[in-house]
């Protein structure tokens, strides 16, 4: 039996050809060609280790896209929570990101210092982030737009950045709120004059010219009677996404007697997912609150 088995094998080999007989000796240089020497064009792209990774999203002409589709404005919340519900998905799918913060157009998502999903390749952080993201958009315009069409694909185009200590992350975070405020303040006063008053876009942008923060807070309260602190703090501060422990209630067929058979009751599961928040984190109350974030073992 086995001289017989010894037999075939040999005649095998022996029929098998030179080139690949000489590829199965050499076993792991089997996929090896004479092209593979471009892989050294390869840039290496891996971030410094220990660091927080950084990846910030901004949405391409997204000036144009808003009056296209009608966008409220200054604020149009339905853009702002599909915005966060594809931020959300986002960090459903790459579960190392710990914290995401997103004004008007833009995200940011922060990857755990420690993390070393894909090898902690620029390229792969940003590439995942925007295409998850960019799609989501997308997937999900309709459930928050309802009857407006989707005329053409949003465009998001992203960076990687790498801070090296809690404080420069903390820093990063305070000034994307900060520019949050800077923007959404003036938008608020800008088309207010053109709204309300009836000045034109470049009428309203020459009376703005060279105001401070308190100068458009006077016009607000003067002129429209509005208290800019009782806007909306999704407006005035952005989002802050979170990873939260929430109760979930569903309604489930479970196992009951007999009398009770075919009847459904409510199960409540709790899970973690990435909750929406609205609140300062430039003061140091946020990050006291939350110290999970920044733990070098989270």
């Amino acid at each position: 039996m086995w001289a017989s088995c010894n037999v075939k094998v040999c005649n095998c080999w022996a029929a098998t050809s030179v080139p690949l007989r000489r590829c199965l000796k050499l076993g792991t240089t089997m996929a090896k060609s004479k092209f593979e020497y471009v892989r050294n064009f390869e840039a290496d792209d891996t971030c410094l280790a220990h660091c927080w990774v950084v990846v910030r999203l901004d949405g391409r002409n997204f000036h144009r896209f808003a009056e296209k589709h009608n966008f409220a404005k200054p604020n149009d919340s339905r853009a702002l929570h599909l915005m966060t519900k594809c931020a959300q998905t986002v960090m459903k799918e790459l579960e190392d990101i710990v914290i995401a913060y997103g004004q008007s157009d833009e995200y940011s998502f922060v990857f755990k210092r420690k993390s070393n999903w894909f090898k902690r390749r620029a390229s792969k952080f940003m590439t995942h982030v925007a295409s998850q993201f960019a799609s989501s958009y997308v997937f999900y315009w309709r459930d928050y737009f309802e009857d407006q069409p989707l005329l053409y694909p949003p465009g998001f185009d992203g960076r990687v950045i790498v801070y090296p200590s809690n404080q420069t992350l903390k820093d990063y975070l305070s000034w994307r709120q900060a520019d949050c405020h800077i923007n959404n303040l003036y938008n608020t006063v800008f088309w207010a004059l053109v709204q309300q008053s009836g000045l034109t876009p470049v009428q309203a942008q020459e009376r703005l010219q060279g105001t401070l923060a308190a100068d458009k807070n006077e016009i607000l309260f003067s002129e429209f009677n509005i208290n800019y602190n009782n806007e909306p703090l999704m407006y005035r501060k952005g989002t802050v996404l979170i990873w939260q422990k929430v109760g979930e209630v569903t309604t489930k067929e479970v196992k009951l007697p007999a009398e009770m058979e075919g009847k459904k009751m409510a199960v409540t599961r709790t899970r973690t997912k990435p909750v929406p928040l609205y609140c300062d984190i430039i003061g140091d109350a946020f990050w006291k609150e939350h110290p999970e974030i920044l733990d070098e073992d989270s």
